[in-house]
């Protein structure tokens, strides 16, 4: 015998209905034997509420939700059968409906709804429903028979969470199932107590109906239908990327339910549990999907963890203090302070120290706990032995469950690790001996962030998903943008990392997608975008969408975006940028950004401040961190003024090269940006502070290559006037070099802690006397690299090199989340 129950959503219309007559249609083909039990309607039993409520406050509108719910139930039956049924249908729910209408008015009259009444009115909903279905059944061939619950299900007196005498219900079940062989359609919900006065089994009550059923036939299984494909890892609101689990404990299904999930009822599972029937979850919209299996059945094999739950809201309560430590029958006598107030503990936590106990409850009755609390330890209060209880809101308890965490060693390492790197602390932490689950109090706000960052840690552990805000499209940020579109497939299959792009910002719109842009079409998403562009408002956006494994990307020379930085790193999010400004601004600040991003554990990464795509920084830091000793930095950091001096040949005007060079696009508007040496001034500081130097921008020297006329001059075009005036002075620098067998390079060293940028003739045994095109170099002179130097040579700039050192970093943040 199979018990099988559909939920108030899969009867909430007629069609619906006839789904589940052809899912019951095959079990009847098959020759299975089954019962199955049936909520009312979708909706019904909150109507049949809010019409007992107006009732009960004098408001004669309670009638216009009667005579929708009359009509709505003789509309159904109309809809399902046929008129050889429905001259016995119809006068049954009117006669019900008459009766409801009666018990409405009378509450009406004495403007109260006990508990016992509510328990009657609510039961017309099951009774109603279970009555039209079986009448349907029967109308497509399955020989059904209408079973009233009252009738098998015996209770106490307890309305609205009445307490089953399982003896006698069971002792009922069997008598009534041997009488009658059709298949039972039996109303969910509702019970009856001595003297036969309708009771309700409180919240759950159908599924708990149908366990209750089952455990009285030894049946050989429960199906419990709902709008869901079983039990998922996590809630599907919070985590789009939850999957049904294929099999779990009955154990593991009660921790679920207690730390929210709302598929099944730890009470439902009792009857079940204590006959060890397997218990499966479906969903009547997918009927061929297998759902989940509940039974005592454990998998040593399977996932550690088997699912990740929350509770959104509660308080946590503390009490402290010195008079705690040593003193037995402290907890008992604060949790039966509690217990005798009404008030529910979800969760208890406390240190070996003894000097403090925190528990969990309802956020609605923190006062009243902190009140019955310090009423109790009054007088050790007053002796200071005992602080005030200390009483915190708006946090959330997640909490990852199953079995064989016990048997798998390093799960609490990699949940906090999950938490850490994505900027999310852990207000308190439970945990019981049998291992079943690691309760984690966070911030209300982080709970959404914590169920995906830990899904991902514990279920996707193959994949990351890397959340990327992009401030800047231009040329390098459009083919960055490009670069991700062609890279993303190889990446998520090779190389396990998923790259949504949620934000984007130009000068002029925004564009925000949590689910990431698309692509292929950013360029008239951004441009079509209602929203005006707003830096503050771009990143206060990004910080409230609180998205694991956020990357904030700045493609833009822009000192005002650079400025966010410092708040940036600090909501824990990473970020990757070539703008040289923050790096190169004062010593104090560029290390504080440092700081903060240590101390946050997330990722400052600026590679291409410095050379671009070429792996400038980072070898210089392999080189330190592997206890090398830098003798020397020497480079030609300037692409721009690369490209000058290498095209600075006999026969060649300088002041052309200049003009080419801006021409080209290499040089700033104003080339005297480039050739006074004020963008490789930033790159040396870069390379100097990583070295451990406090180096400001003053104590960089910079020897002047133009005549006072260049450097004076009031315009660009002034300037390009009075550097053909110099073409002489440069010509002779030139020629002077030449004859030595050299060659002109402005060149940026660090040596002996001293910085300087000036233009220098070398020779053939120079690394820069090869220097072609636009390309950099530098030279790194260490104690391990002293005869034969370390070479770093490439473009030092461009869109596509740049680009490619900013996906660079994101990977390595991907990476270092793994």
């Amino acid at each position: 015998m199979k018990v099988l129950k559909f939920g108030g959503s899969s009867v909430a219309k007629p069609e619906r209905i006839r789904s589940i007559i052809e899912i019951l249609k095959s079990y009847y083909l098959q020759g299975d034997q089954f019962t199955v039990v049936f909520s009312a309607f979708g909706g019904v039993t909150d109507s049949l509420i809010q019409m007992s409520q107006l009732a009960a406050e004098g408001d004669d509108s309670y009638l216009e939700i009667f005579e929708q719910f009359s009509q709505r139930h003789l509309d159904t039956a109309k809809d399902l059968l046929g008129s050889e049924y429905l001259t016995e249908v119809i006068p049954h729910l009117e006669k019900n409906h008459e009766v409801l209408k009666n018990l409405l008015y009378g509450v009406f009259l004495v403007r109260e709804a006990s508990s016992r009444t509510m328990d009657y009115v609510q039961s017309f909903g099951e009774r109603n429903s279970a009555y039209i279905i079986s009448f349907a059944l029967k109308h497509n061939g399955i020989n059904a028979n209408y079973l009233d619950a009252r009738k098998i299900i015996k209770t106490d007196k307890s309305f609205g969470v009445a307490k089953v005498d399982f003896d006698l219900t069971y002792q009922k079940i069997k008598e009534h199932y041997a009488e009658y062989p059709e298949v039972q359609i039996v109303t969910g919900f509702i019970a009856s107590a001595k003297g036969g006065l309708t009771t309700t089994l409180g919240r759950g009550g159908s599924d708990y109906t149908a366990s209750i059923v089952a455990a009285g036939l030894n049946a050989s299984s429960v199906e419990i239908w709902t709008d869901v494909n079983g039990v998922l890892t996590a809630d599907p609101r919070k985590v789009k990327k939850a999957f049904t689990i294929p099999s779990m404990t009955y154990e593991e299904a009660m921790e679920m339910s207690h730390f929210g999930a709302k598929v099944i009822y730890p009470p439902t599972l009792q009857p079940v549990l204590s006959k060890k029937i397997p218990l499966y979850i479906k969903n009547t919209f997918n009927p061929s999907f297998a759902g989940t299996m509940i039974s005592s059945k454990s998998d040593p094999a399977g996932h550690a963890v088997k699912g990740i739950s929350s509770i959104n809201d509660i308080a946590l309560l503390t009490l402290s203090g010195s008079g705690l430590f040593g003193v037995p029958g402290i907890a008992g006598r604060l949790f039966g302070a509690l217990a005798q107030a009404g008030i529910n503990i979800i969760l208890i936590t406390q240190g070996s120290s003894e000097n403090a106990i925190s528990f969990a409850i309802q956020p609605q009755l923190a006062i009243k706990a902190r009140k019955r609390v310090e009423k109790e330890f009054e007088y050790e209060m007053q002796m200071q032995m005992v602080q005030p209880v200390k009483v915190e809101e708006h946090l959330s308890v997640i909490a990852i469950i199953g079995e064989n965490m016990r048997y798998r060693p390093g799960i609490a390492g990699r949940l906090f690790d999950a938490l850490g790197k994505n900027g999310i602390n852990a207000v308190a932490i439970a945990q019981g001996s049998s291992e079943l689950n690691i309760s984690v109090v966070i911030n209300r706000q982080n709970e959404a962030k914590a169920l995906n960052s830990l899904h991902e840690a514990f279920f996707l552990s193959d994949t990351k998903e890397l959340h990327l805000f992009i401030v800047g499209v231009g040329l390098i940020g459009s083919t960055l943008i490009e670069q991700i579109r062609k890279q993303s497939e190889f990446l998520k299959s090779q190389r396990s990392l998923e790259i949504k792009v949620v934000g984007l910002s130009n000068t002029k719109k925004m564009l925000f997608d949590e689910n990431g842009i698309e692509l292929d079409h950013w360029r008239n998403a951004l441009t079509e975008s209602a929203v005006t562009a707003n830096i503050p408002t771009f990143i206060e956006k990004m910080k409230n969408l609180n998205l694991n494994n956020t990357i904030f990307i700045d493609n833009t020379a822009d000192e005002k975006i650079a400025s966010y930085y410092e708040s940036i790193l600090d909501s824990s999010i990473s970020v990757s940028t070539p703008n040289k400004i923050a790096t190169s601004s004062a010593f104090l600040q560029y290390q504080r950004l440092k700081n903060i991003a240590r101390k946050r554990g997330v990722q400052f990464m600026y590679e291409t401040n410095v050379g671009a795509g070429l792996p400038v920084i980072s070898t210089l830091n392999d080189l330190i961190n592997s206890g090398d000793q830098i003798i020397k930095i020497e480079g030609v950091l300037s692409g721009s003024l690369s490209f000058i001096f290498n095209s600075f040949e006999e026969g060649v005007l300088f002041s052309e090269i200049v003009k080419q060079a801006k021409k080209r696009g290499f040089t700033e508007p104003d080339p005297r940006v480039d050739l006074q040496g004020i963008d490789v001034r930033r790159k040396l500081i870069i390379l100097a502070r990583e070295t451990g130097l406090e180096i400001e921008s003053s104590d960089v020297h910079i020897e002047s290559i133009l005549p006072q006329a260049c450097a004076e001059a009031k315009s660009v075009d002034l300037f390009f006037e009075a550097i053909e005036k110099a073409d002489d002075y440069f010509e002779g620098l030139r020629a002077k070099a030449a004859k030595d067998g050299k060659v002109l390079r402005m060149i940026a060293k660090l040596e002996n802690e001293k910085a300087s940028i000036s233009l220098e003739a070398v020779d053939m045994s120079h690394p820069f006397y090869f220097l072609s095109g636009s390309d950099n170099m530098i030279v790194f002179t260490t104690d391990r690299y002293k005869d034969r130097p370390l070479v770093v040579r490439g473009p030092g700039a461009g869109a596509e090199v740049t680009a490619a050192g900013i996906f660079a970093e994101i990977i390595k943040i991907g990476n270092s989340l793994i």
